[in-house]
């Protein structure tokens, strides 16, 4: 309370010098305008303060990681202050993409080869002008996950590199085949649940610097994707740790939350049509075994996933790839730290199906839910353009596992 107080009145003092220097006095007539937009801005500050924002939940399964993630990343315990102008879910989500800069990252592309023929684009930040870590064999290393339909140029991908280019580390980031402008060499594209090109990212990138720390970062499907992996392959990894934001937890109640009449205006209908038009684009790679017209008149990402993901991945339903997609379900075998951050207003990840009594069982996972922040939106900040929530997180949490990570093992 007594921060609260200290908040409202340093707001309530700025607010009242900008207004008595920015507002004539004549202002509708007297000085009736500026009292009324005074004692309006500081109700609205009363109410962001006291509702809005608030201090993250931390969920850990293990008194060490909560203790660890106190000392070395202290941000998920700080309050988050989301943009005072637009904190809501939908706004925080859409506004994101356009509000927030792009760093220029010059990255250096690699093709490399699957077992079934095809080819996996990877971008490399390398990072040579290192200061902190000269030898390049021993500079960590963190592969970052897009989303859905994202690549290396999401702004949010982008700035996760800019924002840590200082520390020294490496990046390489993980295109999913056919997004990224390479030729889709074999007739298969990606899903969050088929972990086997991932694992041969991961095999390779390690394969070249095996002396280097090795860490992940998935956003969105990306998430979805790392958990799936680690859940499935438990402590044998050569990951250190890993991160996650904007995870959808339960494919079901992500679907159900997105097909409601707004967010399926909104969001839904957009993201199916870019599924499709990637389809599209290797439509001659598909005509034999992928009804594709009928793909291309799918209206959701449900109807997208039961014609296409579904089929291509060899799953007898909906149901039974859902259910498999699903990372809730495989949590309690992660056996590297994982830290997971979402906003319970998220409407891509409804608050009631993320793991938290899992959670609490896996003492190598921690989950940091904040009140507000959106779908990959975390904004904060007057004018958000340059950083945001999570930009701070996964920035601190890397350098706390790469220079502090040892700790956890002998707690």
């Amino acid at each position: 309370m007594q921060r609260l107080a200290m908040d409202l009145r340093m707001l309530s003092r700025e607010l009242s010098h900008y207004l008595e220097h920015q507002v004539r006095v004549g202002f509708f007539g007297s000085g009736v305008g500026f009292s009324l937009i005074l004692g309006f801005s500081v109700a609205y500050a009363c109410y962001y303060l006291s509702s809005i924002a608030k201090k993250p939940q931390l969920v850990t399964g293990g008194e060490s990681f909560s203790r660890f993630l106190q000392d070395h990343c202290p941000v998920v315990t700080e309050t988050y202050y989301p943009t005072v102008w637009c904190w809501e879910s939908r706004g925080q989500t859409l506004l994101r993409p356009f509000i927030t800069s792009k760093p220029l990252v010059q990255y250096r592309n690699e093709l490399i080869k699957t077992a079934d023929g095809g080819q996996i684009s990877l971008d490399w930040f390398d990072n040579d002008n290192s200061k902190h870590y000269m030898d390049a064999s021993t500079r960590p290393t963190v592969l970052l996950l897009p989303g859905l339909t994202g690549t290396s140029k999401e702004s949010y991908i982008l700035h996760m590199i800019h924002l840590s280019e200082e520390l020294g580390y490496r990046y390489v980031v993980f295109n999913n085949r056919g997004v990224a402008g390479e030729n889709l060499l074999t007739p298969r594209t990606y899903c969050c649940s088929n972990t086997e090109d991932l694992e041969t990212v991961i095999h390779h990138v390690h394969s070249l610097y095996p002396s280097a720390p090795f860490l992940a970062a998935g956003v969105s499907m990306g998430g979805m994707l790392l958990l799936n992996y680690l859940g499935k392959i438990g402590p044998k990894t050569p990951l250190k740790a890993a991160a996650t934001f904007s995870v959808g937890w339960n494919t079901f109640a992500c679907s159900e939350s997105l097909e409601k009449p707004l967010n399926w205006l909104l969001f839904n209908y957009y993201l199916t049509t870019c599924l499709q038009s990637s389809v599209n684009k290797h439509r001659h790679m598909f005509v034999k075994q992928i009804d594709v017209d009928h793909v291309m008149k799918a209206k959701s990402i449900r109807e997208f996933d039961k014609r296409f993901t579904s089929v291509m991945f060899g799953y007898r339903t909906i149901d039974d790839y859902y259910t498999d997609a699903s990372p809730n379900r495989r949590l309690k075998s992660v056996g590297i730290p994982v830290l997971c951050l979402n906003s319970v207003d998220d409407v891509f990840s409804p608050s009631h199906a993320i793991p938290i009594e899992t959670a609490k069982q896996n003492p190598n996972v921690a989950l940091v839910l904040t009140s507000y922040g959106g779908h990959i939106g975390f904004l904060e900040g007057i004018w958000p353009r340059q950083s945001t929530y999570m930009d701070r997180v996964f920035k601190q949490f890397v350098q706390a596992m790469i220079e502090h990570g040892h700790e956890l093992s002998s707690m």
